[in-house]
């Protein structure tokens, strides 16, 4: 019987450490109501609370790709993971907003970067030669997943006990994945005398790691990809996925509905779909992005994405479960399906070595866009006492995405000028 390669193991401990952190990350969106009947604070608060969460997540992404090159993957996850168990410790201690936003906005967001970030496409890089795009599309489809799938477990918690048991649960998680990557995690392959994945002979040109200033890295490199306009429209149409995926949907679709007189338990349920065929979606989605043209396949996922935003106002008015069911599985096989593409166009223009910080970059302004929606969405409901205008914006939006894709070079146009550089060089 053939041995499994190493790299699949780390493939499963990162998938589940991310959809642990991604879990904690999105339970936002159930603990909204809970929180305002408890403590007495206004929405717009609690949404404050959660936008410098995804803020703070997103723009930490270049900062992590750093670190992970200066201090390695195990230690980071380590302390990320222990990051994570300290916010849900402290959140069953709080009775104002300011440890709300210091709680749910700084630590919960610091700690969960890493997770939510860099870290697929670093693993991917680090750990895998071969089926490098589908172990991308895998990791990521858990991002989407972890955030979504346990929503109705938590919501059932809430209604039949209190919010403290949900974050007990979620809790308990934590510390069992903090165990795993403690005993089983390595930083590369190396480290147990293998090489990566679908490697059969080691690359004679293999960079020697060197501990850099994570800043300088992670500035440098930005100043190196802002002179090229591939980098603008990815980062420009990650801002609005970001917009209309965690910062909306994650934070305020169970509002949303609850708002038409739908229970938190179904409402969650919904959300609970969008996470299993994102997993199915966004795994294909990384099978297509090694085989298709990656700016096509973004294309048409935000622009599909844009049309079902716009049955989803419309479902919510009919009053349609039918129709909400159809969107759910439908967006939630488009949720994250923008990933694998984003990161392929990424390393194909960019090159392996520096993708992951740049990649960081590009997923901060996705944070930016998911703060903007988060804190926006709860502006727009205070003042108009509905999410309506909020989520046919976000469609929009999505439909400019996908024409903005569509203008960026291809990818071999930027290889061959690198190979012109490097060979003038």
């Amino acid at each position: 019987m053939k041995r499994i390669h190493y790299s699949w193991i780390i493939l499963i401990i990162v998938f589940f450490s991310i959809i642990v952190a991604g879990i904690i990350r999105s339970s936002s969106g159930v603990f909204i109501l809970p929180f305002e009947n408890e403590f007495g604070w206004d929405r717009s608060s609690i949404s404050l609370a959660f936008a410098i969460c995804l803020f703070l997540y997103g723009i930490s992404g270049p900062f992590m790709a750093a670190l992970l090159e200066t201090y390695g993957l195990r230690k980071m996850m380590i302390i990320a993971m222990a990051t994570l168990i300290t916010g849900l410790v402290l959140t069953l201690l709080m009775q104002h907003t300011w440890q709300l936003l210091l709680i749910w906005g700084v630590i919960i967001g610091l700690g969960s970067g890493l997770f939510l970030t860099v870290l697929s496409p670093y693993v991917a890089n680090r750990w895998f030669n071969k089926k490098r795009g589908l172990a991308v599309g895998i990791l990521t489809a858990s991002t989407a997943t972890g955030q979504l799938i346990l929503l109705p477990v938590l919501a059932f918690i809430i209604d039949e006990l209190s919010w403290k048991w949900a974050i007990g649960l979620i809790l308990s998680l934590s510390v069992s994945m903090f165990i795993i990557i403690v005993i089983f995690m390595k930083n590369t392959p190396k480290d147990i005398g293998l090489l990566p994945y679908g490697l059969e002979v080691e690359a004679g040109n293999e960079t020697i790691s060197q501990k850099k200033n994570p800043i300088s890295v992670a500035f440098s490199t930005l100043l190196e990809a802002i002179k090229v306009k591939g980098f603008w429209l990815l980062a420009g149409s990650f801002f609005i996925c970001g917009l209309s995926t965690n910062g909306l949907i994650g934070t305020h679709f169970v509002s949303y509905c609850i708002s038409f007189g739908i229970p938190i338990i179904t409402a969650a349920t919904l959300l609970s779909f969008m996470g299993i065929f994102d997993l199915v979606g966004t795994t294909i989605s990384g099978w297509l992005s090694d085989r298709l043209d990656n700016r096509w396949l973004l294309f048409w996922y935000y622009g599909l994405r844009g049309l079902s935003l716009v049955l989803l106002t419309y479902a919510l008015n009919e009053g349609s479960y039918i129709l909400l069911i159809i969107f759910s599985i439908f967006y939630g096989l488009d949720w994250i399906a923008t990933v694998p593409p984003t990161i392929n166009l990424s390393r194909q223009i960019f090159g392996v070595e520096k993708s992951a910080v740049v990649y960081g970059w590009i997923f901060a302004s996705h944070q930016v866009g998911s703060a903007v929606a988060a804190y926006g969405g709860g502006i727009i409901y205070k003042v108009f006492n509905s999410y309506t205008w909020a989520f046919f914006l976000a469609g929009i939006f999505c439909l400019i995405a996908s024409l903005s894709v569509i203008i960026i070079k291809k990818p071999s146009v930027y290889a061959v000028s690198e190979e012109k550089a490097s060979t003038n060089a």
